[in-house]
């Protein structure tokens, strides 16, 4: 399944995250914990060269926390700073703050030299759509500073947010790359919800993902839907009709319903915790 997906304000985002960049002391990565490395824009590396970085890998909670550790660990490796996080947990979203500062040392110290005392960190948040930005903004911020929706797109301009008197937040709009060069990106991040869910097929999406979840996660499927080991991909989808009662007239089963299920079931949590791929070696 190949899905491309770049609408036309992404390229505005985008020129307007370059031409803000030069503001930027540190550029603060959301990654989904689910998707680390399908979820990582290949275009931010590019636009944030030489400035201070930190990686969080948000929505722990909802992947497979064994999978999680791995991938910190394989960003660590790539000289990274990561920070692993459930955004919408105000005590880890407050300790962000502290490995700001502590990453941007260099900064604050040769503004001390200078006589420069008291100028904010400014930082600018970035990731792909519906990978829990303005949840996190929120948290960080301690109030309600960004909108928060659970699907792609909420976030349409940029945002300054004072965070602390040592630091503000520009905030920015999701944006992705203008195209997958490896189709299964496209899949895992439809998986996930940061496709706009209009263009796609849901039945041989959700036909694709019982493939990758019967092969690594077959016990999860066997708990929540009753599904054994031997059954095609569509016989699973049948199954989870029946379970989810999902039926047309006639008592037929539903397959489109099924599919929309398991979707919303994996996106929320309902499914387990799961991560859509692993660090490579």
């Amino acid at each position: 399944m190949d899905i491309q997906w770049y609408p036309g304000h992404m390229t505005s985002a985008r020129r307007m995250m370059q031409e803000n960049l030069k503001l930027i002391d540190i550029v603060i990565e959301l990654l989904d914990a689910r998707v680390p490395y399908s979820g990582k824009n290949p275009d931010i590396d590019t636009l944030a060269n030489g400035k201070f970085r930190l990686l969080i890998l948000n929505k722990t909670d909802l992947a497979d926390p064994s999978v999680t550790k791995k991938w910190k660990e394989y960003y660590e490796n790539k000289g990274f700073r990561v920070m692993l996080m459930d955004s919408r947990n105000r005590k880890e979203a407050v300790a962000v703050g502290n490995v700001v500062r502590d990453v941007c040392k260099e900064k604050i110290e040769r503004d001390r030299r200078k006589g420069i005392v008291g100028r904010p960190i400014k930082a600018m948040i970035v990731g792909i759509p519906n990978v829990g930005k303005s949840t996190f903004i929120n948290s960080f911020a301690g109030k309600a500073s960004a909108k928060t929706g659970n699907k792609p797109g909420v976030t349409k301009g940029k945002q300054w947010i004072r965070i602390s008197k040592d630091m503000d937040l520009l905030d920015t709009p999701g944006i992705l790359w203008p195209k997958f060069e490896d189709p299964s990106v496209g899949t895992r991040l439809a998986w996930i919800g940061s496709i706009n869910d209009d263009i796609l097929e849901k039945t041989g999406l959700a036909t694709e993902l019982l493939t990758f979840l019967q092969k690594y996660y077959c016990n999860l499927l066997s708990e929540r839907y009753k599904i054994t080991d031997g059954m095609s991909s569509e016989e699973a989808l049948g199954q989870i009709a029946e379970v989810r009662k999902c039926v047309k007239k006639g008592n037929e089963p539903d397959i489109d319903k099924a599919a929309k299920c398991l979707l919303d079931d994996l996106r929320s949590g309902k499914l387990g915790r799961i991560t859509l791929e692993y660090p490579e070696g």
